[in-house]
């Protein structure tokens, strides 16, 4: 018989993808070839009382938000307050810690508790940090993407699936090693992060802010991997906000579109205004569609039925969606951790 794979739970019983007679064992999809669930603002007390249960969720994107605190040389998990940590990680560095450990830590910590967490489960499926940064870099404090990188490669190490991981010492940029499918598959992923960047609100509302952090990171591999560096960089920009078509076009300077392969966009901006998408699936790009609710028809954002969840990862998977997101941190992992071929 042949291979079985679950894809999605529906209402309490599991979708089965079986792969045809004759074939002993399905070639293993690639990154770049499904479609899955993730969770916004992870890092909420609300949704998960510690990040370690975030973690443990299931779901295969997590997202912090982070302020430059350049007062304290801090990196902030906080959703408003840029002086301050409100959030569930914790002060926790060993997997004995998890769990009971004091909160509103800084994001090293919600870095200790990723690292102490793996230790945990070394063949968990690959887990996307989105970090939102809310007001930006601030280099000319020291709290630039090289801080940045320092931090992430200090806490996790080769846990992080890097921009190098996928050029492989072969392709001359992103964009070409996304359009030649360079993607490892998903088995090959377990045990790895990675991390995602996009500017924050804040720095978005900032008149004074003409150099945001997409812009940014975006440069800096440009100029690492100029310097044969590129090995440094922990992190992949995307490019935000829904649009049809090529958005890097009428954004960034050639030099730097081909350092973005990461897409994040609202759902139902794509799906309700007919946009076409198939663009990100056919370069194999990481396409992430957020409020994935609020596709019509609109489900509830918190706690919709099992069967809801399957049927609109279904729907936006057939729109080239690698990732969607919500708040469903109220679903079972048998919910939050389906995936389904990608379209």
């Amino acid at each position: 018989m042949g291979a079985v794979r679950r894809v999605a739970a529906l209402a309490g019983a599991a979708a089965l993808l079986v792969v045809g007679p004759g074939n002993a064992r399905a070639a293993a999809p690639k990154f770049s070839e499904t479609t899955a669930i993730g969770t916004h603002n992870a890092y909420d007390k609300a949704k998960y009382t510690y990040f370690a249960q975030a973690l443990d969720s299931g779901a295969s994107l997590l997202e912090l938000d982070v302020y430059v605190d350049t007062l304290s040389h801090r990196w902030r998990v906080s959703h408003s307050n840029p002086l301050g940590n409100n959030n569930n990680c914790e002060a926790a560095k060993a997997p004995g810690e998890l769990y009971s450990k004091s909160r509103n830590q800084d994001l090293g910590s919600c870095l200790d508790n990723m690292a102490a967490w793996n230790q945990l489960h070394p063949d968990h499926p690959p887990i996307v940090i989105k970090v939102e940064m809310k007001v930006g870099f601030n280099n000319n404090a020291g709290m630039g993407p090289d801080e940045f990188d320092t931090l992430v490669s200090q806490k996790l190490g080769s846990s992080v699936y890097k921009p190098a991981d996928l050029l492989g010492g072969t392709y001359p940029s992103l964009d070409a090693a996304a359009k030649a499918n360079a993607w490892p598959s998903r088995d090959s992923l377990k045990g790895k992060f990675l991390f995602e960047l996009i500017p924050g609100t804040v720095e978005q509302s900032n008149p004074f802010d003409h150099y945001w952090t997409d812009q940014e990171y975006g440069d800096h591999l440009h100029e690492l991997y100029a310097a044969g560096q590129i090995g440094r960089a922990q992190a992949f920009p995307a490019v935000l906000g829904a649009e049809n078509g090529d958005p890097r076009v009428s954004r960034y300077d050639a030099s730097i579109r081909p350092w973005f392969v990461f897409f994040d966009g609202d759902a139902a901006t794509y799906v309700n205004k007919g946009y076409s998408t198939s663009f990100y699936s056919t370069n194999h790009y990481v396409s992430i569609m957020t409020d994935a609710a609020g596709v019509s028809p609109a489900i509830s954002s918190t706690n919709p039925t099992d069967a809801e969840v399957a049927a609109r990862l279904a729907l936006l998977a057939k729109n080239h969606a690698s990732l969607i997101t919500s708040d469903w941190s109220a679903k079972p992992a048998l919910v939050l951790s389906s995936t389904t071929p990608r379209s």
